[in-house]
């Protein structure tokens, strides 16, 4: 289920340490990684298919991005997964981050189709938050 505006900024706020602005307040680098391995795992077993992914972003707050292939989706669009280094956090983007205004954009444009939902699926069994890649003004 996804989150109103207003829980997102309050979990948002809740997240954020104004004192550190590249991780999160008992950031535990070390279980990031074991997290991060193990959604990469469970998309490739899930899709049947390699994912190329790279991790540990240095001056960033973006903790790793795993990139699902093409011919592994039903619309043939490449799905993009960005994990944050706060609390979990995680966006899906087809093609690139940004090339659509989130994901019903890009199931409206044709790009993702609903089958394509297993990448959200695997988040919210793992523990990640599922965040809109774009806050929508429309809604």
């Amino acid at each position: 289920m996804a989150m109103s505006k207003v829980e997102l900024l309050a979990l948002l706020r809740e997240l954020d340490d104004p004192k550190q602005l590249d991780w999160p307040l008992n950031y535990d680098r070390a279980a990031a990684r074991l997290a991060f391995g193990g959604l990469v795992r469970r998309l490739e077993t899930d899709l049947g298919a390699q994912c190329e992914f790279e991790q540990d972003t240095q001056d960033s707050s973006e903790y790793g991005r795993a990139r699902v292939p093409a011919e592994a989706t039903v619309c043939g669009t490449r799905i993009v997964v960005c994990v944050s280094t706060f609390g979990s956090l995680a966006e899906v983007c087809a093609a690139n981050p940004g090339a659509y205004f989130g994901t019903d954009d890009a199931r409206e444009e044709g790009a993702l189709d609903p089958a394509d939902a297993t990448v959200e699926q695997a988040l919210a069994e793992l523990g990640y938050v599922s965040v809109p890649e774009v806050a929508d003004s429309r809604k």
